[in-house]
């Protein structure tokens, strides 16, 4: 899948701002101070370039801007296609809950996925990064956390890979997550009425397999809405 990589600031802001909403009108785009004919000729170069598109209630991202800003780093700056390595975690409660957590970015926004956390060459070893990204983002310690297995996550939508994950998965018990607005605890039965990232559902039943460990690859065919 060919990128043309994003340079211009008012682009890059264009991106950006789409990174974090779903759909935004016209005005919403606008950077700062900057004259509108110069903002529409931007705006339509990305559109000719099928990373941003119109739809009824104003402009998202294409398969191709989406699967561009998910692999954008911390500078906002562009890197190359490769899948990235996480850690992805199956909590489940004393009442049969399974703790997801709320997408804030593109791709997937809004959508509920496992609490994850990416892996970094600074990390000791793999369950330490497992264990510090579970304190970090949860605030609590856990001693039965297990390593139930790996998984490559691949989503096309026609074809055209949108993101490409290599998640270790690790589960454990917990009754002492402190629920937020991001938190939520969803029973395994109704995980399928819940709007869901790709290959949840599927990672949550094969982790109860509970077999000593497993690897599975997904191919997802995503279906943006509009």
């Amino acid at each position: 899948m060919a990128i043309t990589v994003v340079k211009h600031d008012i682009q890059k802001y264009i991106l950006s701002y789409l990174t974090y909403h779903r759909v935004a009108r016209f005005k919403e785009l606008i950077p700062p101070k900057t004259p509108t004919n110069l903002f529409s000729y931007h705006l339509k170069l990305l559109q000719k370039n099928d990373m941003v598109r119109w739809i009824d209630d104003g402009y998202t991202l294409t398969t191709l801007g989406l699967a561009y800003v998910d692999r954008l780093n911390d500078d906002g700056e562009y890197a190359y296609l490769q899948p990235k390595m996480m850690a992805m975690f199956v909590i489940q409660n004393s009442d049969g809950g399974i703790l997801l957590q709320r997408r804030h970015k593109q791709p997937y926004i809004d959508t509920w996925t496992l609490p994850n956390g990416k892996l970094s060459v600074d990390d000791e070893s793999l369950y330490s990064a497992a264990t510090s990204e579970i304190h970090r983002t949860l605030n609590i310690y856990t001693a039965n956390l297990r390593h139930a297995g790996d998984c490559y996550i691949r989503v096309t939508e026609s074809d055209a890979p949108i993101t490409l994950t290599f998640a270790h998965i690790f589960s454990f018990d917990s009754d002492d997550v402190e629920l937020t607005d991001e938190l939520t605890w969803v029973h395994s039965r109704q995980l399928h009425k819940v709007e869901l990232a790709p290959a949840v559902e599927q990672i949550v039943a094969r982790t109860f397999f509970r077999d000593p460990f497993f690897f599975e690859e997904f191919i997802h065919d995503f279906q943006p809405k509009d």
